[in-house]
């Protein structure tokens, strides 16, 4: 963890600090959140950290610094660095089809005008990197949305059984479901970090989990980091809270994208889009690991180029129009599992252009700014969180004080 360097937290106003404070405080107070833990890491030094609320209201458990949480969608940032890790020694080509690597792509199938025709386009691995593949999440509105909502749920209802699915084996029958559309020709945020989980698991020869500890998470002593809590730490997990239609909060148990809500065991599926779990700590090693070029603690565990690459990329004209109907990414484009922002002038609020990060469902969230030289993590766990408003006034507050922004 980057070191506080004495005279670094002037870099940050009183007045900024305490709006920051204020903005968290008033999350928690009318429900929006539990608790949250904030981090703001400036030229590799810690320049605020704040913690409020709780961890788990039933117990009066407080969050604190080393408090775990399900990162959910944080983990694909993760998953697309471990790629990185691959291509760079050589052994993952992004141009090969996903067919050559996992045999449930042999014979994709894609919906077109609510009907299911062979597809045209081989899947390959970049399309999995820039979410262009076609897989999706589920809905209700497509074939193919309901086929793969409904194989997610058949996941989700085994876990905990004798029948658990295994990453080789969701990631395999992933294939044999209908796309949403041409691979390359469009954008939809899906599956396809959890399919590339599978891919590095193939190409490396051991299980997704183990790659990660022995290439990600021991050189960068994420001591916390994994897709499972043991009991020694299960203390330190933090509960999972919903916000009800009248307004009051109460505790969430139930798992979500065939990912255990419990955490104590280590699962089966290893889900590279959902699965892990961190602390603020443990994860700005990782952001700071790719402010510094692929370097942290005297190690280079990424070749400066290609962390370049990781954090450049953008979408076609025809995969942005897609893109455009997330609301709150305006101005960002995407590649390699995170967002990147390409015109600051579009965004709905203050931005950098160059920055990039990801969120999760359960409201975790980091962006870094590379001209800056900054970082802002954001740890909680409310359902159906992703970037709230708060996050947003968060980066607003963070981004208008012109001593570090």
């Amino acid at each position: 963890m980057p070191c506080h360097r004495e005279g670094d937290a002037e870099k940050m106003k009183e007045i900024t600090k305490q709006r920051i404070k204020n903005t968290i405080a008033e999350a928690i107070a009318d429900g929006t959140t539990a608790g949250v833990n904030l981090l703001v890491l400036k030229d590799g030094a810690e320049i605020f950290y704040d913690e409020q609320g709780y961890a788990d209201i039933e117990q009066e458990m407080p969050v604190k610094r080393n408090t775990i949480f399900r990162l959910y969608s944080m983990t694909k940032p993760v998953t697309a660095a471990a790629a990185m890790l691959l291509m760079e020694r050589g052994k993952l080509d992004l141009a090969q089809p996903v067919a050559e690597i996992l045999p449930g792509f042999r014979h994709l199938t894609v919906e077109k005008d609510g009907k299911i025709e062979p597809a045209k386009t081989q899947m390959n691995v970049l399309h999995l990197l820039n979410m262009t593949s076609g897989l999706t999440y589920g809905d209700n509105e497509t074939v193919a949305g309901r086929q793969t909502g409904a194989y997610i749920e058949e996941c989700t209802q085994r876990l905990f059984t004798d029948r658990e699915v295994t990453t080789m084996e969701f990631a395999n029958h992933v294939g044999t479901l209908p796309l949403a559309f041409e691979p390359d020709s469009s954008w939809r945020y899906g599956l396809s970090a959890d399919v590339l989980g599978a891919v590095i698991e193939q190409i490396s020869g051991m299980r997704f989990g183990d790659f990660l500890k022995e290439n990600l998470f021991e050189p960068l002593q994420m001591r916390d980091t994994d897709f499972w809590v043991p009991a020694e730490k299960q203390a330190r997990l933090a509960s999972v809270y919903e916000t009800l239609e009248d307004g009051t909060m109460r505790l969430y148990t139930d798992s979500h994208l065939a990912v255990p809500n419990r955490k104590d065991k280590r699962p089966a599926y290893e889900a590279g889009g959902a699965g892990l779990v961190s602390t603020i700590d443990d994860y700005a090693r990782f952001a700071q690991m790719l402010l510094n070029g692929g370097r942290l603690g005297g190690r280079q565990i990424l070749a400066p180029q290609t962390v370049h690459y990781l954090t450049t990329g953008k979408l076609t004209d025809a995969q942005q129009a897609a893109h455009r109907s997330w609301v709150g990414l305006e101005g960002f484009t995407y590649s390699h599992l995170m967002r990147i922002m390409e015109y600051p002038q579009m965004a709905s609020g203050l931005a950098r252009e160059g920055e990039y990060g990801w969120d999760g469902w359960l409201g975790c969230y980091f962006a870094n700014f590379p001209k800056e030289n900054m970082c802002l993590l954001l740890m909680q766990q409310k359902k159906d969180a992703g970037t709230i408003t708060m996050t947003r006034k968060i980066r607003n507050i963070l981004l208008a004080d012109t001593e570090i922004g």
